[in-house]
């Protein structure tokens, strides 16, 4: 796959469960693979104790089907390996996805049974996309939602990606991409930068410190280089010390310190209190340093100006998956005329057919309720919002969902979302889902 900034990687055809493809190869041979059947992803319920989720990767994954293909080495591959008979091969080698895709928009609140992914075509189209579409949704929307609780814990102080190192570095880059759509200002992942247009910002490290023979002569450099507005790291030895090294040398037009370890609290503010002494009153505080929703919370009486995180961010901050499931729920029958369809083993249960959402609003422009409707839209009493938006049609991507225009209309939806919800999604404490998630039936 190729986007407009030139990046490339391998197709997702392969990024997938052995299983999906012998299923395909039985069906192809029961002759029922080319019937019309629905599948929905939902999570069944949100990560303990949390009030919402926040939707995210599927820009990413509607590039990833778009492209989604088997080549001459896949196909030798599977071949070779023996993981699929000749007919199934002769199938998969002019695969094309040709359905339809509907769901919620990336940004967007979701609460348990959301019919949060919506794909109508054949089952051998749909049945391959399980593994590559789970995921992906669940690891972006696990990263976002976690996102999204830090943003509110931050108020108006910006947050910035730095999780990079904790990750796998393909994830660390749509670990990025999830957590801006969130809300966060900016990330340090360069490639994330590249490929989806996401301001990238960066400070110091301690080895740069450490290479130089004084603390004094590594800020010297770094001033040098990269101007009074950059950033210094004044915890390497002694944070007095090296503030006011940074201040002497910079000027009242120091851009900033980072704080990265210690009683964060009251580090930053006796340094503010030490900085505006020294006349540096515009010079920023940021504080880095192992930080969930929990500890920014805690620091919202700090004088801190804005917050870097990764480990918690880019591992979910406690619930690395959305739990959200691939289930088939409808399917034409032999006349063609589509029925419901849905598992029922105990405490895996699911509800069949073609699902329809509607957030509804109070007077006030509050949510209520989420409404599901099973084979029918749920009745818009004025001011209600419909959920479920196009993305794909007869295979084709619709404009407006991919690339950097996506992850901005993205970042507006989290935000607008946000405005919506009741507020006690601002709340970090335990509790049940926002929102109830109602079914309505024909």
């Amino acid at each position: 796959m190729s986007t407009s900034a030139g990046w490339d990687h391998p197709r997702a055809s392969l990024y997938t469960d052995h299983y999906e493809l012998t299923m395909l190869q039985a069906s192809l041979h029961s002759g029922a693979a080319h019937r019309r059947s629905v599948f929905e992803a939902f999570a069944r319920r949100l990560p303990d104790g949390r009030r919402y989720g926040i939707v995210a990767g599927t820009g990413r994954l509607l590039e990833g089907i778009a492209d989604f293909r088997f080549g001459e080495a896949e196909l030798d591959f599977l071949g070779r390996t023996g993981v699929v008979n000749q007919d199934t091969l002769d199938y998969l080698a002019n695969y094309r996805f040709t359905g339809d895709i509907w769901g919620y928009p990336e940004g967007e609140a979701y609460f348990p049974n959301s019919p949060i992914l919506i794909v109508e075509s054949t089952f051998a189209e749909a049945c391959m996309l399980e593994t590559y579409l789970l995921s992906v949704l669940n690891h972006d929307s696990a990263i976002a939602s976690a996102a999204s609780r830090m943003i509110t814990a931050a108020g108006t102080r910006p947050c910035i990606e730095m999780g990079s190192r904790r990750t796998h570095e393909e994830a660390a880059a749509s670990a990025a991409r999830a957590a801006v759509i969130a809300g966060f200002h900016s990330t340090s992942n360069l490639e994330a930068g590249i490929r989806y247009g996401i301001k990238t910002v960066g400070t110091a490290a301690h080895s740069f410190t450490l290479l130089h023979d004084t603390e004094r002569e590594a800020f010297e450099a770094q001033l040098a280089s990269l101007g009074v507005g950059t950033s210094l790291l004044v915890d390497t030895y002694d944070v007095e010390t090296a503030v006011r090294a940074a201040v002497e040398l910079a000027g009242p037009k120091l851009g900033g310190v980072r704080l990265d370890s210690g009683d964060l609290v009251a580090q930053a503010s006796w340094v503010r209190q030490l900085l505006d002494e020294l006349g540096n009153e515009h010079t920023r505080i940021m504080v880095t340093s192992d930080l969930d929703e929990f500890a920014i919370a805690a620091l919202q009486s700090a004088p801190v100006d804005s917050y870097g995180v990764g480990t918690s961010l880019v591992t979910g901050s406690g619930a690395p998956t959305a739990s959200m499931v691939y289930k088939l729920v409808s399917r034409a029958d032999d006349a063609g005329n589509f029925i419901s369809v849905a598992k029922a083993a105990k405490n895996k249960t699911s509800m069949g057919g073609r699902k329809y959402a509607l957030r509804k609003l109070n007077e006030r422009g509050i949510a209520t309720q989420e409404i599901v409707g099973i084979g029918h839209r749920p009745e818009d009493d004025g001011n209600d919002r419909p959920l479920l938006q196009q993305f794909m049609k007869n295979g084709e991507l619709l404009p407006g969902w991919t690339g950097h225009e996506g992850v901005m209309r993205a970042r507006q939806r989290h935000a607008d979302t946000m405005a919506e919800l009741p507020a006690v999604v601002n709340r970090l404490q335990r509790g049940e889902a926002a929102i109830p998630t109602i079914y309505e039936e024909n």
